[in-house]
């Protein structure tokens, strides 16, 4: 099955408890699907079921009124849309790994 690229953003308010909460869900599901790359965005490579799956959950983590979520599709994949400055953590898990 094809593989998506995307960009997650997220904006939670903290001003509560409640907010702080929904800040580590919405952390943990993103972690699910992909790899933080700063603060509060994940880059994903994902099915198109996977990504409806992660909206739905993601959707359902955010208070609609007070959060903010964005998702970038990577047309062409991470390599022709990324560029990057200083320090990359990313690491292309579909590439082979040296243990």
């Amino acid at each position: 099955m094809a593989r998506l690229d995307i960009v997650v953003t997220y904006d939670v308010n903290t001003e509560d408890a409640d907010g702080r909460r929904r800040l580590r869900r919405v952390a943990k599901i993103c972690e699910a699907y992909g790899q933080r790359v700063q603060k509060s965005v994940f880059e994903c490579s994902v099915t198109a079921p996977q990504l409806e799956r992660m909206k739905g959950r993601l959707l359902k983590a955010m208070d609609k009124q007070a959060d903010s979520l964005r998702i970038y599709r990577l047309i062409g994949g991470r390599e022709g849309c990324v560029e990057t400055f200083g320090r990359d953590t990313y690491e292309d898990y579909e590439s082979p790994q040296i243990v």
